[in-house]
């Protein structure tokens, strides 16, 4: 007796992975993770008084000996949440002094847009940081060298 059966191909193997994303658990993977936080920890600032700039402090302080590439993320973040919080203060106090003339809540206006970008730009950056590259903000003072 002939056997007309034809066998089954093997199972297809799943492609070799084409992204460059480390592998989970791997130091650089930890690098990324820790890198991102000193972005995003910045939204800590919608809950807490100051959190914009206690949390990259935190994460800058915490892990900027044990990844150098935190090192760098963490200035970065804390310059510019501390220029956004001198830029906040400055709408701020001059919104509330000029409040006695119509002007004063275009300085209200300005301090709101002030905290919508730094909100935006800490969510681009920390994607950014994620992915393995830098991110320059704009407009930051460098106070923290």
């Amino acid at each position: 007796m002939e056997d007309n059966q034809t066998q089954a191909p093997p199972p297809a193997q799943p492609p070799p992975p084409t992204s460059n994303a480390p592998a989970p658990g791997s130091p650089e993977s930890q690098a990324r993770t820790w890198n991102m936080l000193c972005h995003l920890s910045a939204l800590a600032g919608l809950v807490v008084p100051f959190g914009n700039v206690l949390g990259p402090l935190l994460v800058w302080q915490i892990k900027k000996n044990e990844f150098p590439s935190v090192d760098v993320h963490g200035k970065a973040s804390l310059n510019f949440q501390i220029t956004v919080l001198i830029a906040m203060l400055v709408s701020f106090i001059l919104g509330t002094i000029l409040s006695f003339i119509c002007i004063g809540v275009l300085f209200f206006i300005i301090a709101g847009g002030i905290a919508l970008c730094s909100l935006i730009l800490a969510i681009i950056a920390g994607i950014k940081a994620n992915n393995g590259e830098d991110f320059k903000y704009p407009y930051s003072l460098e106070l923290v060298k």
